[in-house]
C-alpha cells in the first residue's frame, strides 16, 4: 500500500525513523531492522518488497606485500620494551594493514567484523614505535548457555542488554616476537581500553568482555593471567546461532 515503492532499505530507515529505532548515537539501526523484517516475512505475517536487481561486487582477495613480512625477532620481557600501548586502528591504511597482518598470521584468518567493533595494534614505544600483534573486539555471541547463566540471563532480557557485552575475536602476538607477559599486558590495557573507546565511537560503554579459546590450541593461561574468569565450555553450535546452526567444536568461554 503506503510504502510498496520503497526499496527494502528505505523501508527499514522509514520505520526506524517513525519508531525512534535508532543507536546511542543517533544513528538508525537498519540492519538490525531488516534483520527483523525478514523474520517477520518468514513467519508469514509481511510480505516484503520485492528485492531489486543489483550488480554484485566481487570482494577482493586479501592479499599481503612487505609491509607485512616478518620483523627483526623481538625478545625479553614486557617491562624491556615499556611503554607498551594499544593503538586503536581507524584510518583506512591502517584497517587494511591490520587486516593484512590477521589474515597472514592469524591461524583463523581474516573476516570482515559484525556490528561495532574496534581493532588494535599491540605497540611498544621504547626508541622507535615497533608493532608487536593485534586485537580485535567485536559484537557478542548471541547465546552462550553459560554466560547466560553467569549474568542471570534469560533469553527476553539478553535480547535487549546483549550489546553490553564485547566479544574479543582476534589475538595476535607475531611469531617473531616472544616477549613474556606481553599478552597478559595487552589483555589487562584492553579491559581498561575498550570502554572509552566504545562510548566515544558509538555512545554507550559495555560492561563485560568475553572470549573464547579453542582448548585443542590453547589453555587461556594469558586470559587467566588478566584476570579473565573461566566459566565452563560453549554447547558447540557455533557463534552465530540465532536463527541458524553452524557446527563447531566447544571452546573455553
Amino acid at each position: 500500500g503506503v510504502f510498496s515503492k520503497l526499496s527494502r532499505f528505505e523501508l527499514a530507515q522509514t520505520l526506524c525513523e517513525h519508531l525512534g529505532w535508532v543507536t546511542a548515537k543517533g544513528h538508525y539501526k537498519v540492519d538490525a531492522c531488516l534483520k527483523a523484517l525478514r523474520k517477520l516475512e518468514q513467519l508469514g505475517q509481511i510480505q516484503l518488497p520485492r528485492v531489486q536487481a543489483c550488480r554484485v561486487r566481487q570482494a577482493k582477495p586479501l592479499g599481503w606485500g612487505e609491509a607485512t613480512d616478518a620483523g627483526e625477532p623481538v625478545a625479553g620481557s614486557v617491562e624491556e620494551f615499556e611503554p607498551v600501548e594499544l593503538e586503536a586502528v581507524e584510518s583506512g591504511p591502517q584497517m587494511k594493514l591490520w587486516n593484512q597482518y590477521v589474515e597472514r598470521y592469524h591461524y583463523l584468518g581474516y573476516q570482515r567484523p559484525f556490528g561495532a567493533h574496534q581493532r588494535y595494534f599491540i605497540v611498544s614505544r621504547k626508541a622507535e614505535p615497533r608493532r608487536l600483534g593485534c586485537l580485535l573486539f567485536a559484537a557478542s555471541a548471541w547465546a552462550v548457555a553459560v554466560r547466560d547463566e553467569w549474568i542471570g540471563w534469560s533469553a527476553r532480557v539478553r535480547a535487549g542488554r546483549l550489546n553490553w557485552v564485547v566479544n574479543n575475536g582476534r589475538f595476535l602476538i607475531f611469531p617473531w616476537v616472544r616477549m613474556a607477559n606481553l599478552a597478559s599486558r595487552a589483555l589487562g590495557l584492553a579491559a581498561r581500553q575498550v570502554g572509552p573507546d566504545w562510548q566515544r565511537r558509538y555512545g554507550y560503554r559495555p560492561v563485560l568482555l568475553e572470549t573464547f579459546v579453542d582448548p585443542e590450541r590453547y589453555r587461556g593461561t594469558c586470559y587467566q593471567a588478566a584476570n579473565w574468569i573461566g566459566l565452563g565450555r560453549t554447547a558447540g553450535r557455533g557463534r552465530m546461532d540465532r536463527h541458524t546452526r553452524y557446527l563447531s567444536t566447544p571452546k573455553l568461554v
